[in-house]
């Protein structure tokens, strides 16, 4: 059953009376009382992954289920909603899911655990039990461990949700201020980490509780006539600047594009279609000017944990996850930093999805561990769909999270898990390089070597960018991780990681990244390439883990890159001179100091290269290994913008 909010404002005139300073002023508050929840969890939690990876989310969400706050993605209300009245709602209430199939599409896999509070304002009695709700505080984190088949919760080979850990359906799990203790105690046994999962749900429902209370208090100061005339304001502000700001440059038109995953855990490694035809519609369409997805072409569900519950609340969250591509529109990287995506997003973005079975709508109990490979895949898909409508200024793809770690026992034999999200590079875009090891979550990063080193046993040798990964381009697409391990007691390495064999694409002109890779005891006499999809690949004492994350595609041909950006890029480390010479056709002299452009030279093999290309090349460049799992094609059907 999928949950709808009851009407799409919450004032007679949308507030567009309301005074534009307290406007502002409320809009200001919803974004410091978002951030205070955020730091409180930061600081109160446990989990490497909560405190130190920053791997968690907060927001904003009024009682229409509208998501106010723009600074980051959340999950959605709309399951709480769903299953509890609002009317029966009281002060001190905690609600809880994790379940993928009953969140109407708002957390991906089990391991997100999602707290929901509600925000209350006196009723007209002013009895003391006379309280409304008026508005939701959210919070939901990827958590250490959820119980299934593998520590983490995350088993790469699952055929069954019910492998991967402990579902909880939307519960409230504390009642008027009192923690549900059996169903807290439910979860402490079924997870390997208890301690750290018990002080990170306590960190998140007392940071949402404080946020309660904040947003409380602005209703308190302004009234909730105001308040909500306010809310109304900002989600149609948005509507309005993405319809003026993004949809403008889109032409009226129609375009499809398709991309893939690799691999599901399960079955050999096949591309996994992901297929979007993208419309624009005119304002004579009957449902005025909007951008249609379109999905079907999709690959049905996978067997292996890879699968996205995409199509509830008639794909809400994943409007909501896809619209910052949008932002690449805009007029200047300035504008594009200031535009939000929250709730105002929506009406401009109408989804089609195919029918159940597949990659988007899989069917339960289909698993769903590693569905970061289908919705980060999408939000390439999307861009490259977009790019193929307007002209190519879009960026080149980008494959920024992974999930790589090791487990085991310490030194003193207790049990141990560190895992982290490790970033990549970004795609080059049309007036820029692409940059350096980012990641996708907002405010997420690596885990301090510093903290690691002293709480795990292990060392980290190297933690620094991946030479040449980044795909050659005018634009140049960032760099990667390149992370060296090494281990100090055997143990185990994990990785959920996608594009091992396909790489970041390049666009119009630019060329690939250089795809994830992981070798163990490199250039030992154990020396084995570790697949990007592992549970628990054996690692000695004294063997090194060299982690290579993904580098960003190209934008632009490389050849005219400019001779000196490459050479600057040679003397920072992050281009080889060989490449150098390969993939610019920049020949450099003297060493050191001393290094040089032979410009002559320089300008003789370009032009040797350049005459050597194919006549019609494809508008995206896949990198070679899409030709291993297509058959032989370098490209698809769809990487030339006449088609």
């Amino acid at each position: 059953m999928n949950a709808s909010p009851p009407t799409d404002s919450l004032t007679a005139d949308r507030g567009v009376t309301v005074d534009p300073i307290v406007l502002e002023i409320v809009q200001g508050s919803l974004a410091a009382v978002e951030q205070e929840v955020e730091t409180a969890i930061a600081r109160t939690s446990r989990s490497p992954m909560i405190r130190d990876a920053h791997d968690f989310r907060a927001g904003i969400h009024d009682r229409l289920l509208r998501k106010l706050t723009g600074r980051s993605y959340s999950a959605l209300v709309h399951p709480i909603a769903r299953d509890f009245p609002l009317a029966e709602m009281r002060p001190g209430d905690v609600y809880f899911h994790n379940d993928v199939y009953r969140s109407e599409g708002g957390i991906g896999h089990l391991p997100d655990l999602c707290v929901t509070v509600p925000v209350f304002v006196q009723g007209e009695t002013g009895a003391a039990d006379d309280v409304q709700v008026v508005a939701f505080v959210q919070a939901f984190g990827h958590h250490d461990d959820i119980g299934g088949a593998v520590p983490g919760s995350m088993p790469s080979s699952a055929t069954s949700v019910f492998e991967e850990g402990l579902m909880v359906p939307p519960i409230k799990l504390w009642d008027a201020g009192v923690p549900n203790r059996a169903a807290l105690t439910i979860m402490t046994r079924n997870s390997r980490m208890p301690d750290s999962l018990a002080a990170d749900l306590d960190a998140e429902c007392s940071a949402c509780l404080m946020g309660s209370r904040r947003l409380s208090e602005l209703f308190e100061r302004y009234g909730r006539g105001t308040v909500e005339a306010c809310f109304d304001q900002i989600v149609d502000r948005t509507t309005e600047t993405y319809r003026r700001e993004i949809l403008t440059k889109i032409p009226v038109g129609s375009w499809t594009w398709e991309d893939y995953a690799e691999h599901d855990g399960v079955e050999p490694p096949k591309l996994h279609t992901q297929r979007i035809t993208l419309t624009r519609t005119g304002a004579e369409d009957p449902g005025g000017e909007r951008l249609i997805l379109d999905f079907n072409g999709t690959a049905p569900q996978a067997k292996g944990p890879i699968n996205h519950c995409g199509d509830y609340a008639d794909g809400n969250f994943l409007k909501k996850w896809l619209a910052p591509v949008l932002r690449n529109l805009a007029d200047s990287p300035e504008r594009m930093a200031e535009l939000d995506v929250n709730e105002g997003v929506v009406p401009l973005i109408e989804m089609r999805f195919p029918p159940p079975g597949t990659l988007l709508t899989p069917v339960f109990p289909a698993p769903t561990n590693a569905r970061t490979f289908v919705i980060l895949r999408l939000l390439g898909v999307l861009a490259g769909v977009l790019a193929k409508a307007v002209d190519g200024r879009m960026p080149a793809d980008q494959e920024t999270i992974r999930y790589t770690g090791v487990y085991g026992e310490d030194t003193d034999g207790r049990p141990y898990l560190m895992r982290e999200v490790l970033g990549g590079g970004s795609g080059g875009r049309y007036y820029a390089d692409g940059e350096d090891t980012i990641h996708v979550v907002p405010d997420s990063r690596n885990l301090p070597t510093e903290f690691t080193e002293s709480r795990f046993p292990f060392l980290v040798e190297r933690l620094g960018l991946a030479v040449d990964s980044g795909g050659p381009g005018e634009f140049r697409g960032g760099l990667g991780y390149d992370k060296h391990i090494r281990m100090l007691k055997d143990g185990h390495f994990m990785s959920i990681a996608d594009r091992s064999i396909l790489a970041c694409w390049g666009v119009n002109g630019g060329k690939a990244g250089q795809p994830f890779s992981v070798v163990i005891d490199a250039g030992g006499p154990n020396e084995r390439v570790v697949d990007a999809l592992a549970d628990a690949e054996p690692v000695r004492a004294g063997e090194v883990i060299r982690i290579r994350t993904t580098g960003g595609g190209g934008w632009g041909d490389p050849l005219r890159r400019a001779a000196e950006a490459v050479l600057r890029d040679v003397r920072w480390g992050k281009v080889s001179a060989a490449a150098a010479r390969a993939d610019y056709g920049v020949v450099l002299t003297g060493a050191g100091d001393e290094l040089a452009v032979d410009a002559a030279a320089t300008i003789e093999l370009r032009a040797r290269l350049a005459a050597a290309r194919p006549v019609d090349p494809p508008f995206f460049d896949r990198g070679p290994g899409y030709a291993t799992l297509s058959g032989g094609a370098e490209s698809s059907e769809y990487d030339h913008l006449s088609r």
